[in-house]
């Protein structure tokens, strides 16, 4: 006998931080959010991966669940030196002080699983109801909703659903949305290791051409508990090789003391995508993507969980306008602001990010640019001051969004 389906007004799919930001700003507004998750409530997922959290996307954050952000901050680590060196010769160094008490950070960095830990805490205070192990194997829409199929066999109902299912979505392959970009064809290593009893400065330091690998870039970035680095691998590596055992450890002990070697915690390899949804919902204008569902990013500048959270917040509204219309023109209209003002944000995001990958993979013209900046950075500061923010893109303000500050 089939089991009838179980209806909400708006169902969230993905628990992640983008699912769990929109759950949150439904809650704000009063709607009651239903998230459904794949994955188990304990599941366990590697790496640091998303440790930036910015100011924007705290106040995001603080506006659905007041004292969320300090929480976050308070965890997080907001390292106040960058420094960035061109073939072992430091071209920059800037110091801030520290955020005024009681004042937000510019970020806070802290590892993706304990900002999942904070706004899972905050959607069980707020009443958000999860159902775990909820895999998605259907999704279809119409002109009244959307019904969605789980693994399980249940059957759920909805007048709108928000898409947070990352970046193999099943709710957007299920509804045929497309996505169209690029990958890069350079590969990354990416290392986290754990912070040691004898701590390094708390500074975020770029390598051009690191002379102690071989005039490979390097990356390395502090977070609470320990280190992200990531080494730019040359064309003909193999990424294999340089991201386990012995290869891994003799690049790290060129990066790092030496006594970070043996403090690996998770170590991945990577490619580029740099991709957007041909559109953020469905031709019924039920379904709003949002975060990987709906777009794919190179990682310079840090924009992908942090457009997620404002897309996530956005997809909220706009089901919350619509549903609170009894003018269908105008609901419809509603999630199609949504779709067009996240989409148009995604797309310079992309293209930001994109810059900043033409950087770190620079043509022989653009070569020659690096090395004379780097010339004349000891005195230019306005030479050096390019050279440490090309790696992150374009810090113009993204459509709806307000500045990233790095």
């Amino acid at each position: 006998m089939t089991r009838p389906p179980q209806h909400r007004p708006v169902i969230v799919v993905g628990a992640g931080p983008v699912g769990m930001s929109a759950a949150l700003s439904l809650r704000a507004l009063g709607r009651p959010a239903t998230v459904l998750e794949a994955g188990e409530q304990d599941r366990l997922r590697p790496g640091s991966r998303a440790i930036f959290v910015h100011r924007a996307t705290l106040e995001v954050l603080d506006r659905s669940s007041p004292g969320l952000a300090g929480d976050l901050a308070a965890h997080g680590l907001v390292w106040q030196t960058k420094r960035t060196f061109y073939a072992g010769r430091q071209v920059f160094a800037r110091s801030y002080p520290p955020p005024e008490p009681g004042a937000l950070p510019h970020f806070t960095s802290l590892p993706q699983v304990e900002t999942e830990r904070y706004l899972l805490e905050a959607c069980k205070a707020a009443g958000v109801e999860f159902v775990w192990n909820s895999e998605i194997t259907r999704a279809v829409t119409g002109t009244d909703g959307a019904e969605l199929a789980t693994v399980t066999g249940d059957r759920w109902t909805a007048e709108y659903v928000i898409a947070a299912d990352g970046a193999r979505s099943a709710v957007r392959r299920a509804l045929g949305v497309t996505m169209a970009g690029s990958r890069s064809d350079g590969w990354y290593v990416v290392v986290d290791v754990e912070e040691t009893t004898a701590p390094l400065p708390a500074e975020r330091i770029f390598h051009y051409a690191h002379p102690a690998v071989d005039g490979r870039n390097v990356l390395l970035v502090p977070f609470a508990g320990g280190w992200r680095v990531d080494l730019q691998l040359h064309d003909g590596d193999d990424p294999e090789r340089l991201s386990e055992g012995a290869g891994l450890r003799r690049w790290l002990r060129a990066v790092l003391p030496p006594r970070y070697a043996d403090r690996v915690a998770w170590a991945s390899t990577y490619q580029f995508l740099q991709v957007v949804a041909d559109d953020f919902t469905d031709p019924y204008r039920r379904v709003l993507l949002t975060g990987e569902a709906a777009h794919l990013f190179a990682p310079f500048g840090a924009r992908g969980m942090n457009s997620g959270v404002p897309d996530a917040d956005a997809a909220a509204t706009a089901a919350h306008v619509a549903l609170s219309t009894g003018v269908p023109a105008r609901a419809r209209a509603a999630v199609e602001d949504f779709a067009i003002s996240r989409r148009r944000a995604a797309l310079f995001n992309r293209d930001a990010a994109g810059d900043a990958l033409a950087h770190l993979r620079p043509d022989a013209e653009q070569r020659v640019r690096l090395a004379e900046a780097a010339r004349g950075a000891a005195h230019d500061d306005r030479l050096g001051h390019w050279l440490d923010t090309a790696p992150y893109g374009p810090r113009e303000i993204p459509p709806g969004n307000t500045v990233y500050k790095y």
